[in-house]
């Protein structure tokens, strides 16, 4: 598994885990805390959660899960990097910290490695950059980020006191959606800070793309892999897609080691056009 560091010199796996949409059905948790289960025995470390998703459902799935897998010594708590996220609306000064808390009592952990503001809000952001930065004293969180920030959200952050702590920027990146690599994903490599690309695969729809299709079997991949591996080859990337079936967690896992051509590159640029112009911020 490749990594790339955050700011502060902290080592991330390039290939998470996603959880959203877990979390919503009592029935599905037993298969979604055994896929999160399975993936920590497959190999991966870096697992990303919110307290929306679900509202607070994908957290005590995650949480479930790493403790099964720490109590069989699966796995030690620092060799898991977890990543959590609070609500706009809670992001105030002491609405942060409290979200915190809560997000770490479903987790059933005493910190997590990284927390993000999930989108801009209208709580004062500076507020909130306050808040993160009581919860690292306090050992709460290892770091902050944020997370749906355009080019112009992180310049004002950038702007703030403390706002230059922050350690990455989570935001929809995948093939068919490059709006990104016009500005924000070059402001954020010039302050050396890692990107995460959530819906890498654009919510699956990349799987019977008839364009990846040709170019995935003439390297004995399927257009997943591809797709994933196009992300996973951008410097300073991460990627979190979700997967709860066995196949589709080692489909992806093996993604992390496939490594593209420049003609394979091109003919993916030719597919899917990089930018040639701003362009909105795209969000799911």
């Amino acid at each position: 598994m490749n990594h790339v560091e955050l700011p502060s010199g902290t080592s991330v796996p390039t290939l998470g885990l996603g959880t959203w949409r877990m979390g919503e059905s009592a029935s599905a948790r037993r298969a979604e805390v055994a896929a999160i289960r399975l993936a920590i025995d497959l190999g991966y470390r870096l697992f990303d959660t919110a307290e929306m998703y679900g509202e607070g459902g994908a957290e005590e799935a995650l949480g479930q899960a790493v403790a099964e897998a720490l109590r069989a010594g699966a796995v030690r708590r620092d060799e898991l990097f977890i990543v959590s996220k609070v609500y706009p609306h809670n992001a105030s000064r002491s609405g942060t910290v409290a979200a915190c808390e809560r997000s770490l009592k479903r987790l059933g952990l005493d910190y997590v490695d990284l927390y993000l503001l999930h989108w801009p809000g209208s709580h004062p952001l500076q507020d909130t950059v306050g808040a993160f930065g009581q919860l690292q004293a306090q050992g709460r969180i290892r770091a902050w980020g944020v997370s749906n920030f355009d080019a112009d959200d992180m310049a004002a952050l950038w702007g703030l006191e403390g706002g230059t702590a922050c350690a990455t920027n989570q935001v929809y990146y995948a093939l068919p959606e490059r709006g990104i690599e016009y500005d924000l994903l070059p402001r954020l490599r010039e302050r050396k800070v890692p990107l995460m690309a959530y819906s890498p695969l654009a919510q699956g729809e990349l799987a019977a793309h008839a364009g990846l299709r040709p170019l995935a079997e003439s390297r004995g991949v399927t257009p997943t892999q591809l797709a994933l591996a196009w992300v996973l080859h951008q410097p300073g990337v991460i990627a979190i897609p979700k997967a709860v079936r066995e196949a589709h967690l080692r489909e992806n896992l093996a993604a992390a080691d496939l490594k593209l051509s420049a003609a394979e590159l091109a003919a993916l640029d030719r597919l899917f056009p990089p930018p040639r112009r701003k362009t909105t911020l795209a969000m799911i």
